[in-house]
């Protein structure tokens, strides 16, 4: 192993510490869970880490359902409950998800275990539902087309559209004929030294691509209070009345202004994080600071998207808006909402 490789050890530490942070913030209680779910699966403990996607599953919040049931599904794969896994995968097709997150997963454990034609499938299946190929590619779905372009190449399938849509959003420098070339394998074999470097080029292109990817920052967060939150905000500590307009249609709006905003100065990794009093109050405590203050609004932003609590912008067109309305984002304040 690798000095700065972390043992099965410092995963189940980290997956302690997790616990107890979760312990400690109930409210966000989800992310952490999850967190600490993976990090015990690096550790190998599968059984302990189902046990956790079962606690989560007792009372999830509607949207991130599919997710759990996908990584449950593919942890229980991993360790031999195959025939319980399928029938998770299944559920979860049928039930067609609205978010790109468990397609990613699902469509990888069927990849991982050769089931190349039911991983195409789902492939296909989740783009149809959630990318417009007219529009720009959100960076959540791109692992969906990534992964596509993937086995249809180790399934010797021609290119189609999503193909060459999949081309377009590859950040790097080989192509993704070549990284998904299913005879690159026979390379690692070869006594030819340049056959050799070209491997160790497109390897250290992957590799970067996956670091790069893991190693994302927090998104730069805006912070969004539902209406009664909002009303109750401007009631309980009318200092911070200063910082908001005067209605709540108003401040949506902003939001969505300030995004765009952001978006066209070039700003990467947007997201939108929703507040609550209780939760702010609890922190402001944390902190030490009166929830009078200003400057505690961006920090407290800040800190809900450090912990995994950040809805990315833009969604998709079909997707349901950041707003919490139920509505589609095109719909609501998408390019439709603002005409």
């Amino acid at each position: 192993m690798r000095p700065d490789t972390p043992s099965p050890a410092d995963h189940t530490t980290e997956a302690e510490r997790l616990l107890r942070t979760a312990a400690q913030y109930p409210e966000d209680q989800e992310p952490l869970l999850l967190q600490a779910a993976a990090h015990l699966e690096l550790a190998g403990d599968r059984a302990r880490a189902a046990t956790l996607y079962d606690q989560l599953l007792t009372a999830p919040t509607p949207e991130s359902t599919p997710l759990i049931k996908a990584l449950k599904a593919a942890n229980l794969w991993e360790y031999g409950h195959e025939a319980e896994a399928r029938a998770i995968i299944d559920g979860i097709r049928t039930s067609a998800p609205r978010t790109p997150q468990p397609w990613v997963v699902l469509a990888e454990a069927l990849e991982n275990h050769d089931e190349l034609p039911q991983a195409h499938e789902a492939y296909t299946t989740a783009l149809t539902l959630l990318v417009d190929p007219a529009e720009e590619v959100p960076y959540a779905t791109r692992p969906l087309l990534t992964g596509r372009h993937r086995v249809r190449r180790m399934l010797g399938k021609a290119h189609d559209n999503w193909d060459a849509l999949a081309d377009t959003v590859n950040p790097g420098p080989v192509t993704l004929d070549e990284l998904h070339d299913p005879k690159r394998l026979w390379a690692l074999g070869s006594s030819d030294p340049a056959e050799l470097r070209a491997e160790i080029t497109r390897l250290q292109a992957e590799l970067g691509s996956y670091r790069a990817a893991l190693s994302r920052p927090f998104p730069v967060a805006l912070l969004h209070w539902p209406a009664t939150e909002y009303a109750e905000l401007l009631a309980t500590h009318p200092i911070l009345a200063a910082e908001y307009p005067a209605t709540h249609a108003e401040h949506l709006s902003t939001l969505e202004s300030s995004l765009r905003e952001l978006a066209s100065a070039g700003t990467p990794n947007l997201g939108v994080v929703t507040g609550s009093i209780p939760s702010y109050e609890a922190f402001a405590a944390s902190e030490r600071t009166s929830p009078d203050s200003p400057s505690l609004l961006a920090e407290y932003a800040t800190t809900l998207a450090a912990r995994g609590r950040a809805v990315p912008w833009p969604p998709t067109a079909t997707t349901a808006c950041w707003c919490g309305s139920g509505n589609a984002y095109r719909d609501c304040h998408g390019v439709a909402g603002l005409a």
